[in-house]
């Protein structure tokens, strides 16, 4: 057996400690340290932070110079949001990235900060790549299908969920959710938050071979007719409890790519289109090619909730891709520059 990656894991929330655990699960990887955002989890043992059930001798830090010097292969990031100084300082250590944190392509970032990144991976020899549940796995499986097509007209990625188990009261107000249909600019709040939808349209249609004129991006709000109380947070009647919008890129006036979200919060809403409770993955063109992607709880799931699936599903495109960021070469990488990533058998 060739010698494990040395991996840290960059935050330990709900994702991040789910690729925690994962790390620790995988006899190729070695955990070597971990970085704690909360001063409250500095100095936990990594097994409390990830439910592993017996101590590790890693201990969380907030030191990033301390992580450096462990001189990681890898490092998996799981904040909400990049931060391109951590990802600079990381990266031209010669740190390969492995990001669920808004980033597919880095294409939502300042011309500024993304040369930042490039010569940070120049510098260090290292390697960024971002991926995810949605975007991120729904993209991947997209651009699988259209393989099995003659010709290729558009692909569509629409998330068609219900997110009231999603407790993240600040993520769903940037949304929209619970505001008043009408504010003004709350279009455009919603186009900033779910950019980087926008970064895995692009990839797509390069995938494709489709050169985009434009990218656009259209949303439609829905009033509850209720009050719903989901405990995190309140959907008063009369506020958003529906949004339905997609992300487009366009070749002249052709819709070659399109990745959105219908997303409900409560059950006092008729969203525009019924709810396909997954991931509605299209490929229209010859043939045209359709599936829905469920994330379903196994037989042996003993948590209280679902909640933590969309977590592990959200990490493990992530953690999975660690040895093949490693083995690729040095910049920005996307899904289209990989090999498949695929799970761990559990024997």
């Amino acid at each position: 057996m060739s010698t494990p990656l040395r991996v840290i894991q960059w935050t330990t929330g709900n994702i991040g400690r789910r690729s925690l655990y994962a790390i620790l699960e995988r006899p190729d990887m070695e955990l070597v340290g971990v970085y704690a955002h909360s001063a409250e989890k500095v100095g936990v043992d990594a097994a409390e932070l990830a439910g592993w059930p017996r101590p590790t001798g890693v201990a969380a830090t907030n030191d990033i110079a301390e992580l450096v010097a462990l001189r990681p292969d890898a490092c998996c990031y799981n904040p909400l949001w990049p931060n391109i100084d951590e990802l600079v300082t990381l990266l031209s250590a010669g740190i390969n990235v492995c990001a669920s944190a808004a980033w597919i392509t880095g294409g939502k970032q300042s011309p500024a900060d993304l040369d930042r990144i490039g010569e940070a991976c120049r510098a260090g020899g290292s390697t960024m790549f971002g991926s995810g549940a949605h975007p991120g796995m729904t993209n991947l499986i997209g651009m699988a299908l259209s393989g099995a097509c003659q010709r290729v007209d558009e692909i569509r990625i629409t998330e068609s969920v219900d997110c009231s188990t999603y407790e993240s009261a600040d993520t769903m107000a940037a949304m929209g959710f619970g505001r008043d249909p009408d504010t003004p600019g709350l279009a455009e709040s919603v186009r900033v938050e779910s950019e980087v939808f926008a970064e895995s349209a692009a990839m797509m249609a390069h995938a494709i071979g489709a050169r985009l004129d434009t990218i656009t991006f259209d949303v439609q709000f829905t009033a509850a007719t209720g009050d719903s109380d989901l405990g995190f947070m309140a959907i008063p009647a009369g506020t958003v409890a529906s949004v339905y919008g997609y992300h487009r890129g366009w070749v002249g006036d052709r819709n070659v790519v399109s990745v959105g979200f219908n997303w409900t919060m409560g059950d006092q809403v008729t969203p525009p289109k019924p709810l396909a409770h997954g991931h509605v993955i299209q490929v229209f063109g010859v043939p045209n090619m359709r599936t829905v992607l469920h994330c379903l709880p196994p037989k042996d799931w003993d948590e209280p909730s679902f909640e933590g699936l969309g977590s592990i599903y959200t990490a493990m495109p992530v953690t999975n891709a660690v040895p093949a960021v490693v083995a690729a070469a040095p910049g920005i990488v996307t899904l289209a520059d990989l090999p498949p990533i695929t799970g761990r058998f559990a024997g």
